[in-house]
């Protein structure tokens, strides 16, 4: 059995895969109104989401499948104090396939764990968010036609923004793509994945504002700056500006550049952006809808099949040691706290990625 919790997860010919999966659903809709005809999708979602959650249940609904859940812990079992071990048990005896979010890292890894059915995740913490990924490759897919050998602009929060790591994994295995960071020093990519980069030799630039990195660019992707994450308000004032996509700053771009966001957005790009022919963060909405469709589609199709897919990397007991990232999913569930990856002798949290 499968499961979705990172781009990795899926080699780059499944990637593909889905990628032409999806672009068969968009040209032929009307041969997959029953694709999903008595399958029901679970949405489990722990925090508020709006486009994520609505999206995977019209690709559902599209698929001829139903859909059952809950969009708020707090209206579940989870507020009487029952485990995601537990959730995840019962939710498989009444549903084929789950899709969660959960504000805590590494909380889809404990669900595939217990699960019976095939897992996707929707975003746990700031860690990863797989199928906005796919969304993304989608988009550029459509627009550019290829995921090779492109300069890929990531803007804003790098640090917390869990669309940022998963994009940088998932098109940094395709060949010759470069990326351009740009960011605020307080936000800059975490540490531990510029050292894979590094190890990788996957090549990369950082700039402190936008200007300089545009006339480099295949695609831009914005995040939020968000005014959380400074302990100086001031220092925040004064760097947010820089960090924000007017008309002004397009005249910089390449004309075949597309701009990307995960929305919403809080004002990092002007209104006056949405009219320029290389604003695709709308058409990127609906393409998530679709490569859900496919994801859902193809999960539940591999679930009958011998699965010959090894894990990521072989998970070992860490004789007692627990990962001390407060947003990790282990903080809270101690059934996640005998496992760590070793690579290359760093231990770093099979869950959470942070390092032991």
């Amino acid at each position: 059995m499968r499961h979705l919790l990172e781009p990795t997860n899926l080699t780059i010919e499944e990637i593909d895969q889905i990628m032409e999966q999806a672009l068969d659903i968009i040209a032929h809709r009307e041969k997959y109104a029953d694709a999903c005809k008595g399958k029901k999708l679970a949405t489990l979602f722990y925090e508020p989401s709006t486009r994520t959650r609505l999206s995977f249940t019209a690709a559902m609904m599209e698929l001829g499948g139903n859909v059952l859940g809950f969009s708020d812990a707090n209206s579940s079992s989870v507020s009487k104090g029952e485990t995601i071990a537990d959730t995840i048990r019962v939710v498989s005896c009444f549903a084929d396939i789950v899709a969660m979010r959960h504000p805590k890292e590494g909380a889809p890894l404990i669900a595939k764990r217990f699960s019976g059915i095939p897992v996707i995740n929707a975003g746990d913490g700031g860690h990863n968010h797989p199928t906005q990924t796919l969304t993304d490759m989608l988009t550029i897919r459509r627009e550019l036609g290829h995921f090779d050998h492109l300069t890929i602009g990531l803007c804003g929060d790098l640090k917390y923004g869990r669309t940022v790591h998963s994009l940088i994994k998932a098109m940094s295995r395709y060949e010759g793509n470069r990326f351009v960071l740009i960011s605020p020093r307080e936000l800059k990519l975490p540490s531990y994945m510029i050292d894979e980069m590094k190890t990788s030799g996957i090549p990369y630039v950082e700039y402190d504002s936008i200007e300089k990195a545009m006339p480099e660019l295949d695609v831009l992707y914005m995040t939020r700056v968000q005014q959380e994450r400074f302990s100086d308000k001031a220092e925040y004032e004064r760097l947010k500006l820089a960090f924000i996509l007017d008309e002004e700053k397009m005249k910089y771009g390449k004309e075949n550049m597309i701009v990307l966001h995960p929305l919403p957005r809080v004002g990092e790009i002007t209104e006056g952006v949405d009219n320029d022919p290389r604003a695709a963060y709308f058409r990127q909405v609906e393409n998530g809808k679709f490569v859900r469709m496919s994801l859902i589609y193809t999960l539940l199709k591999w679930r009958s099949e011998e699965d010959n897919i090894k894990e990521r990397q072989l998970m070992k007991d860490t004789e007692g040691k627990k990962c001390d990232n407060p947003h990790c999913i282990t903080t809270k569930e101690p059934l996640a706290q005998e496992f760590y990856i070793d690579t290359k002798g760093i231990k770093r949290c099979n869950y959470c990625d942070h390092e032991i």
